[in-house]
């Protein structure tokens, strides 16, 4: 009301009005008006400018802010404080609006490595028969694994000998002071194993190998099992991308331990069943060729003797074969003599070493071994593998990498111990055998019982059972399936030939050491479940 009046009242304008005009001029006020129209742009950038470098400056001299203090849970000031204590910083808010894509689970080394062997029958049985395992009492409806060669027939000669000298064998060669004992077991020692194992292996190996041929320690390396030997001999030897001629059926294993990490590939050359699936210098020449005209670089013949899986021994005349061929293509011959010791037929085994060291001149710098306990000893969870290698480079740097997979020092010293005791060695060697190939011969003779006839085997833990007249299609689809029934109808799981780059449908890997001779009455009955029931 008041506001009213005077806007209304003449005298009160006048007043207000000489008020104003006797005013100071404002700081601006003088240029904007020199300037005329562009003065009055001029008049509003400024005070802009001026209020963005005073907000700069306050915000570069602003003190640090205290931490808040605790609150305790559940109080009222609990919720606010959260909701304060850690704001987003505005750097962060648009890259949390932002939607971005998942980051990638793996690498592409890694997810090759997780869908690598997806497909293959010989893992997909042994992952159906893990948790269900046959046992005659407390699962007699399990699954009867024939697809892992491990050896259960002499494990009660191991078990009882480590039963009696375990802990003398810890603290054998050490010192009576307590202090140096653990020192010597607990501490690092040399990542390719400890002197006294390799002289200790390369005893037994020149014990398995019938005194035939010597091993120098010093050009040994000892791994954690067979399988990264095999691995960091390959990646001594190739590089990505190269290849190994490998006469197959071979180890289906070999797909996963030599190719995931070392990039490395491998070139089936078939041996056929006329030929006693014998290795074929002809069918190596014609694949080294192909190979080449691929733009692939052939770094070395990989073999297994005995053979993994037909059991067959590599004759002498092929191995010298062997030599001259990869002296003439200038490469390199690996031999896995893992199943060295387990040998039970009429076929003397012969190892590389010893015919290479027939040779006059030959340069043996390109013959190498892979050795191991996992078969010879039954010892599989102890993972001790051998690279032997007849050439100080490849030595040198496979000593090196072992670092990333050396067996532990009191492993190590107990095998020194049982490795000694040669009373203990002698009887062991000629027990196992003898119960080899006496589960051998009940084995094949089982088969037989339902129709299956088997490859003549001297050697390793398997047989090479010819079970094609049971595929209703002759081809790898006819295989898949008769393997399906077996797995799923009679619960018993077998490795499949093509597992195994075999090219003739219908041979199946059976693992016999791992069965009692009573489970071998079970077996049949199993078995007749899909024989008997084919048309």
């Amino acid at each position: 009301m008041l506001n009213e009046i005077r806007v209304c009242d003449p005298s009160w304008l006048a007043c207000e009005m000489d008020h104003l005009m006797n005013q100071p001029e404002p700081p601006l006020f003088g240029v904007v008006a020199s300037l005329g129209r562009g003065g009055l742009v001029l008049g509003s950038l400024i005070p802009c400018a001026l209020f963005y470098f005073l907000q700069l400056y306050i915000k570069r001299n602003r003190p640090p802010q205290s931490p808040p203090p605790p609150t305790r849970p559940g109080s009222p000031s609990s919720s606010a404080a959260n909701a304060t204590a850690s704001p987003i910083h505005r750097s962060l808010s648009r890259g949390l609006l932002t939607p971005r894509a998942a980051l990638p689970a793996l690498s592409a080394r890694g997810a090759v490595v997780r869908a690598g062997d997806e497909d293959s029958l010989y893992y997909a049985g042994l992952r159906r028969c893990a948790d269900d395992l046959y046992h005659p009492v407390s699962n007699p409806d399990g699954f009867i694994n024939l697809g892992i060669a491990e050896n259960h027939l002499s494990l009660d000669l191991v078990g009882r000998w480590i039963e009696e000298h375990a802990g003398p064998a810890l603290l054998e060669g050490m010192t009576e002071e307590r202090d140096l004992t653990v020192r010597g077991l607990a501490t690092y020692q040399p990542y390719d194993g400890i002197l006294a194992l390799k002289m200790a292996l390369a005893g037994f190996m020149r014990q398995v190998m019938h005194e035939s041929v010597s091993f120098d320690p010093s050009q040994m390396v000892i791994t954690s099992g067979a399988t990264p030997a095999m691995e960091i001999l390959s990646f001594c030897l190739a590089d990505p991308g190269n290849a190994f001629l490998v006469p197959s059926p071979y180890y289906p294993g070999w797909d996963r331990d030599i190719k995931w990490r070392t990039g490395v590939e491998l070139i089936p050359v078939p041996c056929r069943s006329t030929d006693n699936f014998n290795i074929s210098i002809t069918a190596l020449e014609i694949a080294y060729k192909q190979a080449k005209k691929r733009g692939i670089r052939v770094r070395g013949v990989l073999i297994s003797n005995p053979s993994n899986p037909t059991g067959g021994i590599v004759p002498r005349e092929t191995l010298h074969d062997l030599l001259e061929f990869v002296a003439e293509k200038n490469i390199h011959l690996i031999s896995d003599e893992i199943f060295a010791g387990s040998t039970y037929g009429s076929d003397k085994f012969v190892s590389v070493a010893d015919v290479a060291n027939e040779l006059e001149e030959y340069d043996k710098g390109r013959v190498h071994i892979i050795y191991g306990i996992s078969k010879d000893l039954s010892l599989a969870g102890f993972r001790v593998g051998v690279i032997y290698s007849y050439n100080e480079n490849i030595v040198a740097a496979a000593a090196k990498i072992a670092r990333f997979s050396s067996v532990s020092t009191p492993t190590q010293r107990l095998l020194v111990s049982m490795l000694s005791d040669q009373k203990f060695i002698s009887d062991y060697l000629r027990i196992n055998r003898e119960r080899l190939q006496k589960m051998y011969l009940l084995f094949v003779d089982a088969l037989k019982q339902v129709g299956i006839e088997c490859f003549k085997s001297s050697g390793g833990f398997y047989c090479w059972a010819d079970m094609s007249k049971y595929i209703r299609s002759y081809s790898e689809k006819g295989e898949r399936k008769l393997w399906d029934r077996l797995l799923e109808e009679a619960k018993v799981n077998v490795t499949p030939g093509s597992s195994c780059h075999c090219i003739e449908p219908g041979w199946f890997r059976c693992c016999f050491t791992t069965l009692s001779e009573q489970d071998i009455t079970v077996l049949v009955e199993r078995l007749r479940r899909v024989t008997d029931t084919h048309k």
